[in-house]
C-alpha cells in the first residue's frame, strides 16, 4: 500500500504543478507582455472609425455595394466572413474545388457576370482574386491590381474622380513586410472606410 501511495503522490503533484503552471501561470505571463508589448495584435487588431469597431483587419468583410470596393469572395456559403457554423457552410474554408471542376469554372463566371453588370466597361483580364477564394475565405485583403480594376466603378458610383479614388487606393496599399516578405495589398474595410469619410 505504502509503495502505490508513493508512486501516486508525485504523480499527482506533477499534474497540479504543471496543470498551475502551463494552465494559469505560462497564459497569464504570455497575455500580460502580449498587453504590453504588442496590446493593437493582443486585441484582435481591431478597425476603430468614429469610435466604433468596424472590423479587423485581419477578417475581411463583404461587400456587395456598387460603392465600395469588392472583397475577394467568401467560400464559405451564403454567409461569409461569420464564425463556423458546419450546418451553413460558415468559417473558415477553401471552396476545395480543383481546376478541372466544371464548378468552379461556372462559379468564376457567374462573378465575372456579375463585374460586367456592376461596371459594363469592365473587360478581361479580370484579377484573379475577385472571381476565385482564397484557402481560408476570409482574406481581408485584395492585390493592388483588384483595387485598380474596381476604380472606375466606385468612382461613378460615389461621384468622385477616378483620380481621387485611385489616390486614395494609393494611401491604403500596403508593401510587402519588412520589404521582403509577401505581396503588396490593399486593406478593403480601411480602404472602404476612408471612402465613406471623403463623403
Amino acid at each position: 500500500m505504502n509503495s502505490i501511495v508513493s508512486q501516486i503522490r508525485p504523480a499527482v503533484i506533477s499534474l497540479l504543478l504543471l496543470s498551475l503552471l502551463t494552465g494559469g501561470l505560462y497564459p497569464l505571463v504570455v497575455t500580460g507582455i502580449a498587453q504590453v508589448a504588442f496590446p493593437f495584435q493582443a486585441n484582435g487588431s481591431l478597425i476603430v472609425h468614429d469610435n466604433q469597431i468596424r472590423g479587423s483587419v485581419l477578417i475581411g468583410q463583404d461587400f456587395s455595394d456598387p460603392g465600395y470596393f469588392w472583397s475577394r469572395p467568401s467560400a464559405t456559403g451564403q454567409h461569409p466572413y461569420n464564425a463556423f457554423h458546419a450546418a451553413s457552410q460558415t468559417g473558415s474554408a477553401g471552396s476545395n474545388l480543383g481546376p478541372l471542376n466544371p464548378v468552379l469554372y461556372t462559379t468564376i463566371q457567374v462573378r465575372i457576370d456579375a463585374l460586367r453588370v456592376a461596371d459594363p466597361q469592365a473587360t478581361p483580364p479580370y484579377p484573379a482574386d475577385l472571381v476565385t477564394t482564397s484557402a481560408s475565405g476570409l482574406d481581408p485583403h485584395i492585390s493592388p491590381a483588384a483595387a485598380a480594376y474596381q476604380i472606375r466603378r466606385v468612382a461613378q458610383n460615389r461621384g468622385l474622380s477616378e483620380e481621387q479614388v485611385q489616390q486614395l487606393v494609393l494611401q491604403y496599399t500596403e508593401g510587402r513586410d519588412f520589404n521582403l516578405l509577401g505581396e503588396p495589398r490593399v486593406n478593403v474595410v480601411r480602404l472602404n472606410l476612408a471612402l465613406d469619410s471623403i463623403e
